[in-house]
């Protein structure tokens, strides 16, 4: 599932097999030399990385995706179409100083027009095969639009600023500029996501991500509910490295879910709980979905700093999720793992102390020196481990019998797979956000995001109250981004978002949008509204990894998961009203000293456990209709915990309902665990 989803469902052999590895190889290659030389021209680097996503598109994706049907072969019709969709990208490679010397599209040099119209249908049937048939439908919506608008078919969304445009006109601002297909998003997936994509592969080939986990299974495992605990914790780890949550479900899920359910719980609940920790994984610093980016490049800031202020909010979703598990574990009555059963911390510790090193100097560096280079220090970073990995594949050929060569053969394969593995990954990646370009590159041309605001301020004026007018602008900011989600990838979900909405809620809040601490709460909100999609169903592809794992309902699955998620919902109002959880103050990014956001970063964990427990139905034990209503409440004030009486309040509602259940507690002991439960 993981492979048809995310890195192609072919399983080629041959030469075949060898070309889509030489051709993953090389794009690797080029991707460190362009990092390393750090002067190629950026739509050189735009249209060669979208050249090799083309490539590798076409030979891993097949159109149709049989479930349980091993496609060995690629079709001519593939072959053609992926040498076409290549050529089209590497001709503004050749062609690009001519055309901008030239204003934009040659009028008498026809080719300029085919190969641009060539590019567009081409990037939209690939972002079928790799992304699904959202990203394609929404995207030639807005190209009609483009086309039809001026002429009176959909007057209601025409604005002073669109007046219509010819196809050729069309093609000009999509392809050949910087504002289209060759815009910011793919060069952020260019210059940046790439390396630390390849990171994140190289990092788990190295062994990282199974040494995660088994830290996490000694740390946490013999706590109640220890399972569930320790498949949170070890996916909070493997998130800082990976920025998809349906890879995340399988690498950890097919140990985490079957011990889950072997200490009590069920399929469904199994399954979601990696879900929901999976998909929170896209919240972790440093690469957060391959969003953290593109979102840095949008509002013009390092992106030290964006990791910086996303930080805490991660912490706080995994803390509330962690106390998730833990009334989980108290509603079935459930018990931790032995000891004699779970990793030996600091045997686990010893045994692979050193995967720390590439991660802290990454990290470190990032965040210790303001002027680092994100891909160069990510590039420095790959060249560690490329050095460290035949280095490991010795020692341990020492301890297995192998002979040193053969150690150092071991090493340079697992590098290959490793190559293939982050090229396979950015696929999806690099073609999501050139096909973002085209819905970036249309509502920059036709003024569509006036329009929208226009709308969406009309309906928020019906309502007095300010207060009132943002939450009804943030309530439908994120059903649009949940909606989306469920037929597109985060990233392109977020560029969408970015593009529309974004604008809308800062004009009706009354934002400046030129000041990045201002509008990073608005970034934020829409970009954790985008993730809670991965286990929204009907889509939900996360949930479906898991229950292919768990054997559980897949839609029961994804709505369990969505239940845990709601944290997460409360989380992104807390950011946009609260905005000191992002260490903001003063106006400025890391404005706030963190002694100072201790408090807020308390309030807002209380406000999230009361959330959960009110949702989940249960705190000490069960709650009935009135202390339901009081945790809502509580939580709801401490979405802005800003004046000491209404915080004091909160908190005794929250007392109040814990000793109301204990004292029912020793008067009625609890039920016993039951297949029901």
């Amino acid at each position: 599932m993981v492979e048809a989803a995310e890195t192609g469902g072919r399983k080629l052999f041959g030469w075949q097999a060898g070309l889509v590895t030489l051709l993953a190889v090389a794009w690797c290659l080029f991707q460190m030399y362009a990092a390393y030389d750090g002067t190629l021209v950026p739509t050189t680097l735009r249209s060669v990385h979208l050249a090799f996503a083309f490539a590798l598109a076409f030979l891993v994706f097949p159109f149709r995706k049989t479930p349980g049907a091993l496609q060995t072969r690629v079709p001519w019709a593939d072959w053609l179409l992926g040498a076409v969709a290549t050529a089209g990208a590497l001709y503004f490679f050749v062609e690009y100083a001519n055309i901008a010397n030239n204003g934009g599209m040659r009028a008498d040099v026809p080719l300029d027009l085919w190969a641009g119209s060539a590019l567009v249908v081409l990037l939209l049937l690939t972002a079928w095969r790799t992304l699904g048939i959202a990203m394609p439908l929404i995207s030639l919506a807005f190209i009609l639009f483009a086309f039809v608008g001026a002429r009176g078919l959909i007057p209601f969304l025409q604005t002073p600023f669109h007046n219509g445009y010819t196809w050729p006109q069309l093609i000009g601002q999509l392809a050949t500029n910087t504002e289209g297909i060759f815009g910011t998003a793919l060069g952020v997936s260019a210059q940046i996501v790439f390396l630390f994509v390849l990171f994140g592969a190289v990092f788990d080939k190295l062994g990282a991500g199974d040494w995660f986990m088994r830290v996490a299974q000694g740390l946490l495992g013999s706590f109640r509910g220890g399972a569930a605990k320790a498949s949170i914790l070890s996916s909070a780890l493997n998130g800082i490295i990976s920025g998809s949550a349906v890879s995340n479900v399988v690498t950890g899920g097919n140990i985490t879910i079957g011990t889950m359910i072997r200490t009590g719980y069920s399929r469904e609940k199994a399954g979601a709980i990696e879900v929901a920790s999976s998909s929170n994984g896209q919240l972790m610093p440093p690469v957060m979905g391959a969003a953290a980016f593109i979102m840095a490049q949008n509002l013009n800031i390092e992106y030290r700093s964006l990791i910086l202020a996303a930080a805490i909010p991660a912490f706080l979703c995994y803390a509330a999720l962690l106390v998730v598990s833990h009334i989980e574990a108290l509603k079935l009555g459930l018990r931790g793992l032995p000891k004699s059963e779970l990793p030996r911390v600091r045997q686990t510790l010893l045994a692979g102390w050193y995967y720390l090193l590439p991660l802290g100097y990454l990290l470190g560096t990032l965040l210790v020196n303001p002027d680092a280079n994100p891909e160069r220090i990510a590039l420095y970073t790959i060249l560690m481990m490329l050095v460290m990995m035949p280095l490991q594949e010795v020692f341990f050929g020492s301890r297995d019998g192998r002979t040193p060569g053969q150690g150092l053969l071991d090493g340079g394969r697992k590098i290959i797979q490793a190559f293939e593995a982050g090229a396979r990954s950015m696929i999806g990646i690099a073609i999501a956000t050139a096909a973002a370009g085209i819905i970036v590159g249309i509502v920059t041309i036709t003024g569509l995001g006036f329009g929208l605001a226009d709308v969406v301020q009309g309906v928020a004026n019906l309502f007095a109250n300010p207060f009132i007018r943002i939450l009804v602008v943030l309530f439908m900011g994120q059903l649009i981004a949940l909606i989306l989600g469920m037929g597109l990838p985060t990233t392109a979900n977020y560029i969408l978002m970015s593009a529309l909405i974004v604008p809308i809620i800062a004009k009706v809040a009354g934002l400046d949008t030129s000041n990045p601490a201002q509008m990073l709460p608005v970034h934020m909100f829409v970009f954790y509204f985008g993730i809670m999609a991965d286990s929204t169903p009907p889509v939900a592809l996360a949930a479906f990894a898991a229950a292919a794992i768990s054997g559980g309902n897949p839609v029961a699955t994804g709505v369990q998961a969505f239940q845990y998620e709601l944290r997460t919902a409360l989380l992104a109002y807390m950011m946009f009203f609260n905005p000191q959880l992002l260490l903001i103050a003063g106006g400025r990014l890391g404005g706030l000293p963190l002694g100072e956001a201790i408090p807020m970063v308390i309030f807002a964990f209380i406000g999230l456990v009361a959330f959960s427990a009110a949702t989940l139905r249960f705190l000490h034990r069960r709650t009935n209709p009135v202390q339901f209503v009081m945790l809502l409440v509580a939580s709801f004030i401490l979405i802005i915990p800003t004046h000491i009486f209404w915080n004091l309040g909160a908190l005794a509602l929250i007392g109040l309902v814990y000793f109301w259940q204990k004292a029912g507690s020793r008067a009625e002991p609890p039920p016993a665990l039951s297949a029901a439960a």
